[in-house]
């Protein structure tokens, strides 16, 4: 979940929901969340006080009071606290000189990965979930490269499944005059700053009602978007590369994990909107019905991480 400023999209929500979404594919990962425990065996925790590389306000912690199952749900919350952490993420904690340094935000969230469990190759990859509103609110599924076969961002790719910031917010060119725009968007390009983005933004005011379904459908030529079964953007291969290979459908040939997380503040939700971090109506819930992963039959890769 990178800095994405799209221009809104002319777009509309292209015909009816599909009667057949399940027709040719094969469900290969699931969490419906019917347990009383987060699955351990499929998520793991992002912990962090380094906000996402996009000036972001939240500590990213593993504490239930930020990541728990209610009533056969996901629950990320936001909480407006002061929490301190490690002041960078993992990855580039084993590498740096000042790995123990930590940093103290005002915010505490949750950032949910299946990176090291499992990460697909192509498939159809669905999400059923609630988003918060408020200035300052970030929510986001989206798909992160399992090794950075291409390398560092944005060389290997980022898919972001759904991406929203701001909802509810006074808005005079929305409809209802309420921020109520999605956003779809792949990261791709060389390495930062020479990275490139696709993204496409679209008015669904259903986004302020409660849950629904974002997808992407995700083939070696081409990614699609669908909220609740329907079409809004596709990107394809043509419009995307990496400066590491010429290799056709690169860097969107590798598996990818999911990510869940529910960020504040930060350069995208900051700039838009009344500006800034509003603080009150905390704390902020995220909450996720189920993932849902298929692929074609035969699977074209299974959901081992590296495969």
């Amino acid at each position: 979940m990178r800095l994405a400023f799209a221009v809104l999209a002319a777009l509309a929500l292209t015909g009816p929901a599909r009667a057949d979404d399940n027709a040719g594919w094969t469900l290969v990962w699931s969490d419906e969340f019917d347990g009383a425990e987060i699955d351990k065996r499929k998520w793991g925790f992002e912990v962090d006080c380094y906000g996402g590389g996009n000036d972001e306000h939240q500590c990213y912690t593993k504490s239930k009071r930020n990541a728990h199952i209610e009533d056969g749900k996901l629950v990320i919350t936001a909480r407006y606290e002061r929490t301190t952490g490690p002041a960078l993420p993992l990855a580039q904690r084993r590498h740096a000189a000042n790995r123990d340094a930590e940093a103290t935000r005002d915010f505490s969230s949750a950032r949910l990965t299946t990176k090291g469990k499992a990460a697909w190759r192509y498939g159809r990859i669905e999400v059923r979930a609630k988003l918060p509103q408020g200035q300052g609110t970030w929510p986001a599924i989206w798909m992160l490269p399992e090794k950075d076969s291409y390398g560092p961002w944005a060389a290997s790719g980022e898919i972001d499944i759904l991406e929203a910031v701001n909802l509810g917010v006074p808005c005079a060119k929305c409809p209802g005059g309420l921020e109520n725009t999605i956003l779809g968007t792949l990261h791709f390009g060389g390495k930062w700053p020479n990275n490139k983005l696709a993204s496409t933004e679209v008015p669904f005011p259903e986004v302020l009602g409660g849950f629904n379904t974002y997808a992407v459908e995700w083939y070696p030529d081409r990614i699609v978007w669908l909220v609740n079964g329907r079409t809004y953007a596709t990107q394809t291969a043509d419009k995307w590369h990496t400066t590491a290979t010429k290799t056709p459908g690169a860097p969107f040939d590798q598996p990818f994990h999911l990510i869940l997380n529910l960020a504040i503040g930060g350069k995208l939700p900051e700039g838009r909107g009344v500006g800034g971090v509003r603080l009150d109506g905390y704390p902020k819930r995220m909450e996720i019905d189920w993932v849902r992963v298929w692929q074609k039959a035969p699977p074209a890769a299974s959901a081992a991480p590296g495969n």
